[in-house]
C-alpha cells in the first residue's frame, strides 16, 4: 500500500519513525541477474552461472547486492508518493547493509519507514527513508537502506 503525501509541506509535518507501507512482490529471475552483469561487468561465477553455483556456499545463482539495492528505485513510488511538488530527486543513500542474499527464483519486496524529514536550502523537503528488503518467507532481510530524497514544491 502506498502512502500519499499531498504536498512536501504534509511529509515534513509528519513524525519520524511513520511506517510508510511496502512495495508488491519482485520475482528476481537469472535474466534480471545476467542483464545487471552485463549492465556492470560483474560475471562472477555465483551471478551467472547455474550449475557452478549448485555446488558453490548459496546452492545456487544469487542476485549481485547492488542489484537488490537498486531495485530500491522501483519500490520507492509504490511505498509512498509526495504530490504537488515540482521534482523529486534520488540524493544519496546511508548505511547500506546486505544481511542476506537473494537467490534466484525468489521473490523481494521493499518496505519504508521515515527516519527523519527536514528542509533544506532553497525550499525543499529532504526526507530520509529506510527501505528493508525483504525476501519472502526468510526472516532476515536482503537489504537495508537508508534513501535519501529532495522534494521541490
Amino acid at each position: 500500500m502506498t502512502t500519499h503525501f499531498d504536498s512536501p509541506a504534509e511529509l515534513l509535518a509528519t513524525e519520524p519513525g511513520t511506517q510508510l507501507g511496502s512495495s508488491s512482490w519482485l520475482a528476481i529471475d537469472q535474466d534480471r541477474v545476467n542483464l545487471f552483469a552485463d549492465a556492470t561487468g560483474d560475471h562472477q561465477w555465483i551471478h551467472v552461472d547455474p550449475e557452478r553455483a549448485k555446488e558453490g556456499p548459496f546452492g545456487a545463482c544469487i542476485a549481485h547486492g547492488y542489484l537488490t539495492m537498486s531495485l530500491v528505485n522501483n519500490f520507492l513510488p509504490e511505498i509512498f508518493k509526495v504530490h504537488n511538488i515540482s521534482m523529486g530527486i534520488n540524493y544519496g543513500a546511508d548505511k547500506l547493509r546486505f544481511p542476506a542474499p537473494v537467490p534466484v527464483g525468489s521473490r523481494i519486496r521493499g518496505s519504508g519507514e521515515l527516519i527523519s524529514v527536514d528542509e533544506v536550502k532553497g525550499g525543499a523537503v529532504q526526507a530520509i527513508v529506510r527501505v528493508t528488503v525483504e525476501i519472502e518467507g526468510s526472516d532476515r532481510p536482503a537489504c537495508v537502506v537508508d534513501t535519501i530524497n529532495r522534494f521541490v514544491p
